[in-house]
């Protein structure tokens, strides 16, 4: 399963991204053109590996937004195992190679516990080599786990690519597996990060694509190519009718041409990370093959787990961290990083012009699960043993549940009835194997009928007809202003029949209103049966609302030597420095000769801080999301000895992101104090960690030094103490409103 890859993006479903593996499955398997996701990354994959809805495995949005409700907690049920333990029961091996984004965000960090991680009882793989969150940096992954330890397998490898490395990773195995027990049936889960913002191809991908001018007629020619791509391909009936723009995304041709050059750019190196990563996964299936083992293996290649992406907004970003929080970069802005687009000095997203492009021919984007355009997803199954109609197409309405059943069934097993002496629950997905031979490649779709919901967008689909409630606010408007909506009234429903309008282009509520009430009550029948109640429009709130923690309230933290890779401040796990007054107090000792390096950081280059010395001057940087980076330092070094420095912060008033002024002191004496205007409101980069006595990841400020800047000298003790949340009286109020009132 690769990630955010729109319906259209790739060559094998009409559009002009060479994909040649997802291609090798098509042509020697099967093409299914009405496969749907949940329209968000943590859904569709709990969906995936247990078959059933999201909703029902507590997985209504992703981790970083759970709430306490059944539906939403995070938490997949112990009586809903994964594929994983289901297999391994029964003799197989069962590795995991990418993201995982399906972790309680309280047991995220290397002390777990780690029951809900990969290789616990859960999911049940017996191999784990990824990333745990929703993104993180192909160049310096400083959230890449080996089982449940933190590894950095990049320090020191110039060019080393995490989309590379997983695919050595997975080779190795299918190798090892090979030749200890070559009779062992596996089962390889393979979710790289491509093509989730940042999209860092290698630099040979990215002179590739750009030299193929595959966008520079810009996004609204792409779409008319692609359409008719499509009809030549059969992915889409004949008499199938491209949807219309939106009207708050510009035609390509009224932009600027500083404007077209920016967004260009960002296409290729899209475009390059699509077939970079397609590439690589070409590499896994290979390996397969030369063991001699792809003719009698089952390959399900789901071609992104929601619609294109549209967190890039207007104008892309060049840091993904920005938008983040509430920044969102001018084209001006966005220039400054052109040349170094896609490479480990940019965390980069395209602009959502290029997401409504890739989603062609259908509506809408990643996010909004009322429309095809965030739900519908390319994929190709094939089992050469098996599957004898190489190069068909199926039409039959499927979803991302239905995958656990054909695996069951094509590998002559029940669906479990006790796991780990647990009842289980049925599992909702149906078997898709029905459509394997040439002679049932019309038959009657056995998926009749499939709720879909996101963020209050919502839809059922029922026996070839969808009503769909679309979204108020489009998902690439963000801003911290935005109020949510009231999702039961002011989402206006649609009405469309897809047998015969298969983009839903054809909106029929005013005119039958009568099947439209019909579909709004199966709605709520499926939305109750399947804990999806209640509903709710809200991210941000749900975001910084407040989560379970291993340390409720903790103000007070204490460290000695060196601590590293711990992920999630904002669960307890590590202190949290945001919307609030804190203070840092390190007792240090200080050798001949004079020390250097890291006291204490969390985040990167990207966005957060650090508290080090720099040729022997403590120095403080804040770093607000590339843009600007504030300091205090002082002017001399200190001395060999014993020294206690301390930075304090003073936040001005309550609110998010606001600013204050800090002081930064040695043996009690002001080396530097000043304002900054304004901190960082939302988050600091989720695929770094916080550490002590040295950094991990990428430095919060390239100029002063490198990773892992160890510590020369020696800490004593280092204390951070919080002070309380300073979030607003109004801000607090809303957020808790909307969780109590809307959620």
């Amino acid at each position: 399963m690769t990630d955010d890859v729109g319906f259209s993006a790739p060559s094998t479903f009409g559009g002009v991204i060479p994909t040649p593996t997802l291609d090798r499955i098509a042509q020697t398997g099967l093409r299914y053109t009405a496969f749907h996701t949940t329209a968000l990354c943590s859904p569709t994959r709990a969906a995936l590996l247990t078959g059933r809805n999201h909703h029902s495995v507590s997985t209504g949005v992703v981790v970083d937004q759970a709430t306490g409700y059944p539906g939403y907690n995070s938490v997949i049920p112990r009586d809903a195992v994964a594929i994983g333990e289901i297999l391994r029961q029964n003799g197989y091996d069962t590795s995991w190679y990418g993201k995982d984004h399906n972790v309680p965000q309280w047991e995220g960090s290397q002390a777990g516990p780690f029951h809900n991680w990969p290789t616990g009882p859960i999911k049940g793989f017996d191999y784990y080599y990824g990333f745990a969150g929703d993104d993180t940096s192909q160049w310096q992954p400083n959230n890449l786990f080996r089982n449940t330890t933190p590894i950095q397998p990049f320090l020191g490898n110039p060019g080393w690519n995490l989309i590379t490395a997983m695919a050595d990773e997975a080779i190795g195995r299918i190798k090892m597996l090979n030749e200890v027990q070559p009779d062992r049936p596996f089962m390889i889960y393979y979710a790289p990060g491509g093509t989730h913002s940042p999209h860092h191809p290698t630099k040979e991908w990215v002179d590739k694509i750009s030299n193929m001018k595959l966008f520079d007629e810009g996004w609204n020619k792409l779409r008319e190519t692609i359409f008719a791509n499509q009809k030549k391909l059969g992915v889409i009936p004949q008499n199938a009718q491209l949807t219309a723009w939106p009207k708050d995304i510009p035609q390509w041709d009224t932009l600027s041409p500083e404007a077209k050059k920016l967004y260009i750019r960002q296409a290729d190196v899209y475009a390059a990370y699509l077939a970079y990563t397609d590439n690589e996964i070409g590499r896994v299936i290979q390996a397969i093959s030369d063991a001699g083992k792809l003719d009698n293996t089952l390959v399900i290649y789901v071609s992104g787990d929601n619609g294109a992406s549209p967190e890039g907004t207007v104008h892309g970003l060049f840091n993904e961290f920005a938008v983040a929080n509430a920044v969102n970069p001018t084209v001006e802005q966005n220039m400054k990083f052109y040349d170094a687009w896609g490479t480990d000095q940019t965390y980069p997203h395209y602009a959502v012009g290029w997401a409504w492009a890739w989603d062609t021919p259908y509506q809408w984007t990643k996010e909004v699960a009322s429309h095809f355009g965030g739900t519908r997803n390319g994929m190709a199954m094939a089992w050469p043993a098996r599957i004898k109609d190489a190069g068909g197409i199926r039409n039959q309405f499927h979803h991302v549940i239905d995958v656990v059943p054909t695996l069951l069934e094509a590998a002559g097993l029940p669906q479990p009835v006790s796991v780990n002496g647990i009842a289980q629950k049925p599992i909702e997905g149906v078997s898709m194997a029905y459509t394997w031979d040439k002679a049932d490649a019309n038959a009657p779709g056995k998926r009749t009928t499939q709720y879909f919901e996101m963020f209050g967008s919502r839809a059922i689909y029922h026996d070839g007809w969808i009503a769909s409630a679309p979204p108020v606010h489009a998902p690439w408007v963000m801003t911290l202003d935005k109020p949510p909506s009231d999702v039961m009234n002011d989402f206006p429903w649609e009405l469309y029949n897809v047998t015969e309008d298969w983009t839903q282009s054809n909106n029929l509520a005013t005119k039958m209103p009568e099947k439209l009430r019909a579909m709004q009550q199966l709605f709520a029948m499926e939305a109750t049966k399947y804990q999806v109640f209640p509903l709710a429009d809200t991210r941000l709130e749900r975001f910084i609302s407040p989560k379970p923690s291993y340390t409720p309230g903790r103000t007070l933290f204490t460290y000695s030597g060196e601590v590293s890779n711990v992920p999630f401040p904002d669960t307890g796990s590590a202190p949290s420095l945001l919307n609030r007054s804190y203070t840092i107090t390190a007792d240090v000792e200080i050798p001949q000769g004079g020390a250097e390096g890291m006291l204490m950081t969390d985040g990167g280059r990207f966005a957060g801080y650090g508290f080090y010395l720099l040729k022997g001057r403590p120095v403080f940087t804040w770093n607000l999301v590339g843009l600007e980076r504030v300091k205090w330092q002082a002017k001399e070094a200190l001395a060999p000895g014993k020294h206690t420095l301390e930075f304090d912060w003073k936040v001005d008033s309550p609110g998010l992101g606001k600013g204050g002024t800090a002081t930064l002191k040695v043996d009690g004496k002001v080396a530097d104090s000043h304002p900054m205007p304004r901190s960082l409101p939302i988050t600091l980069m989720w695929d770094e960690t916080f550490n002590v006595g040295l950094d991990t990841g990428t430095s919060v400020d390239d100029q002063d030094y490198q990773v892992p800047f160890k510590f020369t000298g020696k800490i004593n003790k280092l204390t951070v103490k919080l002070g309380p949340s300073e979030i607003a009286v109004a801000e607090k109020s809303k957020i808790e409103k909307a969780m109590r009132d809307k959620q």
